[in-house]
């Protein structure tokens, strides 16, 4: 494989290693070969990351915004670049097809670099005047952030986290999932390239031990997470005990509501956008789709034709649009949830089955007349499976489409704008579409209510994340006091 990280770490500016490490493998889904083999981070690896953050962190944030911001632009420069190298090490690395990589990875996470970058000079306090008194403020780093990243977006994650913290003025340390840990090693590589200080962007690889090591250093003041619920909960718990700074962009059940007068074939493709990209394993994916009555026939007869469409195979063949689940385990998991939804009654009315190729390939898989109490309804799946829901009214879909624990995203296809405008501004959720779904530009907040996160990612509002505002009073005449 060309193009491949030269050591587990980067740490410092450079490529480290540490072979005391436990050994785990990295498997490309198409073919379950493996294609690399990482040394989990070490105790040691753990401190010459920590503190090369804490070092380079001084001198980063004492560089003026626009300076931090021009090296950020370079490396969205460079990284669009090296688009077509990246993309084909992002499927190498996740399964995901070239198709959708060289345009969705990579891509997203230069338009990150490139939008904090030019964001970076104007983070600026304010001046509030209090008689002949005045209040200033400085916006100042929080110090040293880590990132733990998920396995369906390795390139993006690593800088949506990477490029508002430099932003900012901190530094980070990024520990990718040990499911697909290479290419957050090529974003350390570019930033270093493009004239970031060594020890402001260092990526240590391992699996839960480290992530739990990072999140409770002392030397950690921050700590962004992409992941589960359940994993969001125990990191949260631990970056409390020291009163850190918390971003957690967690899980979803996400409701997609069609109305009776939504144009058929912008709804079907808003609901293969919502349920079968990255081969469905997207945190935001619409899993739920409520169809209203009148259309849900002709809804599912025009879903199941333009699955027709789906070509399977290499996943590097730029043609091949659909790609093996990320590992054997995952696609496990998925396959468990389709047998559940056979047995408590779910109508299959497409795919469900293993493809016989090598690789962990599961067809596109939609069910109908699911009721909301049905386990494929409730619980996250994370794979190619559409859920199918029958409702009648907008009041009954609104209740049931926010019966959830969950609120990360939602959208709702109607003709009537009044109504798409009354839906989202009832829905509980913190990323809603209107007659489309699943776009994440950076200039948008990413986020969710309820158990689905805390903070946003993208956007300013990220910058409120990355920073915090200190308040000095200027006094302009005597003191007094009253003894």
């Amino acid at each position: 494989m060309q193009n491949q990280p030269k050591a587990s770490h980067f740490i410092d500016g450079a490529y480290m290693e540490d072979t005391t490490g436990e050994v785990f493998d990295v498997i490309y889904p198409a073919t379950g070969e493996v294609i690399a083999k990482l040394h989990a981070a070490t105790p040691a690896i753990i401190d010459k990351a920590l503190d090369a953050a804490r070092r380079a962190q001084k001198d980063w944030a004492a560089m003026t915004g626009t300076e931090r911001g021009r090296v950020l632009r370079r490396a969205a420069d460079i990284m669009r670049e090296r688009n077509h190298d990246l993309s084909v090490l992002e499927t190498y690395d996740t399964g995901k097809p070239y198709q959708e990589t060289s345009v969705a990875d990579a891509t997203s996470g230069a338009d990150a670099l490139e939008y904090f970058g030019g964001l970076a000079g104007s983070l600026t306090g304010e001046h509030i005047q209090l008689g002949e008194d005045f209040v200033y403020t400085r916006r100042e780093p929080l110090g040293v952030c880590v990132g733990i990243g998920a396995w369906n977006y390795p390139t993006q994650i690593a800088c949506w986290k990477g490029a508002p913290a430099l932003a900012c003025g901190n530094a980070m340390v990024f520990k990718p999932s040990e499911t697909t840990p290479l290419c957050a090693l090529k974003v350390a590589e570019i930033l270093i390239e493009a004239g970031a200080p060594a020890g402001v962007y260092n990526v240590v690889q391992g699996l839960g031990a480290v992530g739990a090591a990072l999140v409770s250093d002392q030397r950690v003041d921050k700590v962004s997470l992409t992941g589960s619920v359940p994993t969001g909960r125990k990191v949260y718990a631990a970056a409390a005990e020291g009163m850190r700074h918390v971003t957690m962009e967690l899980g979803g059940k996400s409701p997609l509501v069609i109305f009776d007068d939504a144009d058929l074939e912008n709804a079907v493709s808003g609901a293969i956008l919502g349920n079968f990209y990255s081969t469905g394993q997207v945190c935001s994916n619409g899993t739920r789709v409520f169809v209203q009555k009148g259309i849900k026939e002709a809804f599912l007869l025009r879903l199941a034709e333009r699955l027709a469409g789906v070509v399977m195979g290499d996943p590097q063949d730029p043609a091949v649009n659909f790609g093996p689940m990320v590992s054997g385990r995952q696609r496990d998991i998925v396959e468990g949830y389709i047998a559940k939804g056979l047995d408590e009654g779910a109508r299959l009315v497409y795919g469900g089955k293993r493809v016989d190729r090598d690789g962990f390939y599961l067809e596109p898989t939609v069910f109908a007349d699911v009721t909301d109490d049905m386990t494929i309804a409730r619980e996250e799946i994370f794979g190619p499976v559409l859920s199918v829901l029958d409702f009648d009214t907008e009041e009954e879909v609104l209740a049931r489409a926010n019966d959830t624990e969950f609120g990360l995203a939602a959208g709702v296809f109607t003709a009537d704008l009044t109504r798409a405008h009354r839906v989202v501004a009832g829905f509980e959720a913190g990323t809603c579409y209107i007659n489309t779904y699943n776009l994440a530009p950076v200039e948008a907040p990413f986020g969710g209510m309820k158990q689905s996160g805390v903070g946003r990612e993208n956007s300013k509002a990220a910058i409120e994340h990355y920073s915090q505002i200190k308040g000095v009073y200027v006094a302009m005449g005597d003191v007094e006091a009253p003894f």
